[in-house]
């Protein structure tokens, strides 16, 4: 017996419907794009899940990935009958996160911005504490999700691994580098947190779960779903890495009525054009950058610059400004191709350089 529920039980609603009269696409029933794979689609409604194919026409019109349906997206299909769909229209979407892909050694080309998920409410971005716990990748995921004007959530997992006095500490540094970042400690093996995790995901909202291989995302949703439905490997012995067992992003939709969504762990996070999220989240050198003598400041050499200023002083952390550094250089050339890239690249890596060299030199002073 099929479960009966509505469109707006998995995220339909007013944002949505507007869209879909204004792409004039009214005549044609909604479904929610739930996986994806090599182009063909699963999309789900209140009449049940179809595959699903974009027309030629779309494909033809499309300029990049970004204008191909991605997962939790609202799509406007035909229905063929036997479960099968032609998706008619992409609706507009409500928020996205977004990143930087493509083969980074080939010459003259420009990489390319893949969809990670749409329309999703939070971003649950997942570190553990045993293995690539690192500050600046939290501030990575951060950019990507405000830029698509997503709000981020840390989860901290394996804390089984943490005595109580480690894991204040870790909670104690992620909350004075992350203020107003809310933290959820969690552990599969010994229970802790799952409770709290579960009352934070809400009933019709969608939460996209971030991060690198190993951290255990999969499992976590394991534990919402309530069974072993996600694969889930051990840890690589040779590289000390997890091993990519989530191959492609999925929807899961909880007992509770939140909508999670898996995604293949990311080794690296190139940032599109996110210089709104890289502002979004570095507010402290935002408000210090009012304070510059130059309204186009760069923040690295320029006379009387305040965030600088703040760093030599020690009241602005030397790391958080170098990471700002980077995501900023990179968030405004990602649509340069590789031979731009190079020659900035090398200018920025100087600079670096003899940033970190004057910074170290002045803490001896001092």
């Amino acid at each position: 017996m099929r479960e009966e529920f509505t469109i707006d039980d998995i995220g339909y609603g007013p944002f949505f419907e507007a869209g879909r009269r204004q792409l004039g696409l009214d005549g044609f029933p909604v479904a929610r794009v739930v996986s994806e794979s090599r182009g063909v689609y699963r999309v789900k409604n209140a009449a049940g899940e179809y595959m699903a194919r974009v027309t030629g026409k779309q494909m033809f019109a499309a300029l990049s990935r970004e204008d191909y349906p991605a997962v939790g997206d609202w799509v406007a299909i035909e229905d063929l009958g036997q479960d099968q769909a032609v998706i008619r229209g992409i609706l507009p979407r409500r928020t996205v996160i977004k990143r930087i892909s493509g083969d980074k050694n080939r010459a003259g080309k420009k990489s390319e911005v893949q969809v990670i998920a749409a329309n999703i409410d939070a971003a649950l971005v997942v570190e553990s504490v045993d293995r690539d716990y690192n500050l600046n990748r939290f501030e990575r995921y951060f950019a990507i999700a405000r830029d698509g004007g997503v709000r981020p959530t840390i989860v901290l997992n394996k804390t089984d691994l943490l005595s109580d006095e480690e894991l204040k500490e870790k909670i104690s540094e992620l909350t004075s580098r992350f203020p107003g970042v809310g933290i959820v400690p969690t552990s599969t093996v010994s229970d802790a947190g799952l409770d709290a995790l579960r009352r934070y995901i809400v009933k019709g909202k969608t939460y996209g779960f971030l991060g690198s291989s190993g951290v255990g995302k999969s499992s976590l949703i394991n534990e919402l779903i309530g069974g072993s439905v996600i694969k889930t490997g051990d840890i690589s012995s040779s590289s000390g890495r997890g091993k990519h067992i989530t191959t492609m992003r999925q929807m899961y939709f909880l007992k509770s009525g939140g909508i999670v969504i898996d995604n293949p762990g990311m080794r690296e996070v190139g940032m599109a054009e996110s210089v709104r999220g890289v502002d979004a989240i570095f507010d402290e050198i935002k408000a210090l950058a009012k304070n510059c003598r130059y309204d186009d400041c760069a923040h690295n050499r320029e006379p009387g610059c305040a965030v600088v200023r703040a760093v030599r002083s020690g009241a602005l952390d030397e790391e958080k400004y170098l990471n700002y550094l980077n995501l900023k250089k990179e968030s405004e050339y990602a649509d340069m191709d590789d031979f731009e890239k190079r020659e900035k690249d090398r200018q920025f890596g100087k600079f670096i350089k003899r940033a970190k060299k004057e910074l170290k030199n002045i803490g001896r002073k001092n």
